[in-house]
């Protein structure tokens, strides 16, 4: 139901506030905590599979770089179909994907097996988020931010869980009991069914905010060259994030048992800890981009971390496990803002940016993994951690983001 805003101008109502649906917010969390913990289970597993089929690190970051590619190629295509057809259902058949490629990847016998098998779990979360990331905007009202840190929420914390299901699970029992997580892909699937049952009656609501407000006020439509230079500046962002995170994501246990002598469970926990510390970074972030801007959150998340990235290739175990909390506690307050930026700038493509900002996620990251993959088999992993120490000095390019209305 829509409820009017105490707030008059002339006596006339000047906007309504479409309901947040926190519980099914909620739900929907869960489902991205769900789809991000089985893809999480493949760099958590890394180590595992390094030793089991003898690879080097450039074959790892080119397992990471076909998940990832695989993941980004269909999230924008999907996006686009769902702008023109709704399709409330295709959540789950994502989940499908992901259900075959965690069986495939546990029982894999070659490296080519595993290839296929992680590009069938991205093609699942290909085809998870765009339409999720719809559900979450009509689920929202006006609180775009709260409903973003929430949603994203879930798919930081399911990412951090991998490592600790690594450690506790796979590690004494090793790659066959991957497929025990199939029945997580299946509680994601009977979730996904309820959520998309429910899309018709919040998005009309939705709707009905829009259309009010475009009664209302003057719709503010920017001109081309202001959405392509800011989506151009936006995705610019996105990589360089990603491409400091992916060092984390894929060679931060080797790191640790290099550098510091740690066993591979020790180093799993290690993970999960700067995994997680994203679940905080990205809904502070959101809340606070509600009140003051998503402009400001974009700049303090892209340079804040820079002191820090400094420091870490000096830093003993303990500061580098506190260093490397604050660093991906900032750097994950950007996301939901730069994401709601983007759906400003073209508010009938929810799906579209939806699956473009995802799938970049996915594909720069996974371009990011086979570069740092090559970095690291030719100078060390040290050497590759001193040498990212100076990405965040690429967040100077949001001076240039162009300032809209609602940022």
């Amino acid at each position: 139901m829509l409820d009017p805003e105490v707030k008059k101008n002339n006596g006339m109502v000047t906007s309504i506030r479409a309901k947040t649906y926190l519980p099914l917010l909620l739900i929907l969390s869960l489902t991205h905590l769900l789809n991000d913990l089985m893809q999480s289970l493949i760099p958590a597993s890394y180590p595992i599979l390094k030793e089991k089929y003898l690879l080097d690190f450039v074959q790892i970051g080119v397992i990471t770089l076909t998940f990832q590619v695989a993941g980004a190629l269909l999230q924008p295509v999907i996006g686009m179909m769902t702008d023109r057809h709704a399709a409330p259902y295709s959540p789950v058949v994502g989940m499908m994907f992901t259900f075959s490629g965690l069986v495939s990847l546990a029982f894999a016998q070659s490296y080519e097996t595993i290839l296929v098998s992680v590009a069938l779990i991205g093609i699942g979360s290909s085809i998870f988020h765009p339409e999720a990331t719809r559900m979450a905007r009509y689920a929202a009202g006006r609180r775009q931010g709260l409903a973003q840190g929430i949603f994203q929420v879930g798919g930081h914390m399911g990412g951090a869980m991998g490592p600790i299901f690594a450690a506790i699970i796979i590690v004494p029992w090793g790659l066959s009991s991957l497929s025990w997580f199939t029945a997580l892909a299946l509680l994601a699937m009977f979730l996904l069914i309820w959520i998309g049952s429910q899309q018709r009656m919040i998005s009309a609501e939705f709707s009905a905010m829009q259309e009010h407000d475009k009664i209302q006020a003057d719709t503010q439509v920017y001109a081309p060259l202001t959405i392509s230079v800011a989506l151009f500046i936006l995705i610019f962002l996105i990589f360089t994030k990603n491409f400091y995170v992916e060092s984390f994501r894929s060679f931060y246990t080797f790191y640790l048992i290099e550098h510091f002598g740690l066993s591979i469970p020790e180093s799993q926990l290690m993970l999960f800890v700067f995994l997680f510390s994203a679940t905080v970074g990205v809904l502070i972030g959101g809340i606070i981009g509600d009140r003051i801007g998503r402009y400001w959150i974009i700049w303090i998340s892209v340079l804040g971390p820079l002191p820090f990235t400094l420091i870490l290739p000096y830093a003993d175990l303990f500061w580098t496990g506190v260093l490397t909390i604050i660093i991906n506690l900032i750097m994950a307050s950007a996301f939901a803002s730069i994401l709601i930026y983007a759906i400003d700038l073209l508010p009938s493509r929810i799906g579209l940016i939806g699956g473009l900002f995802y799938g970049l996620n996915f594909g720069l990251g996974g371009v990011a993994a086979g570069f740092l993959g090559i970095l690291t088999e030719k100078y060390g992993v040290e050497t590759m951690y001193l040498m990212c120490s100076f990405i965040p000095l690429s967040g100077l390019m949001a001076w240039f983001l162009p300032r809209i209305e609602n940022t």
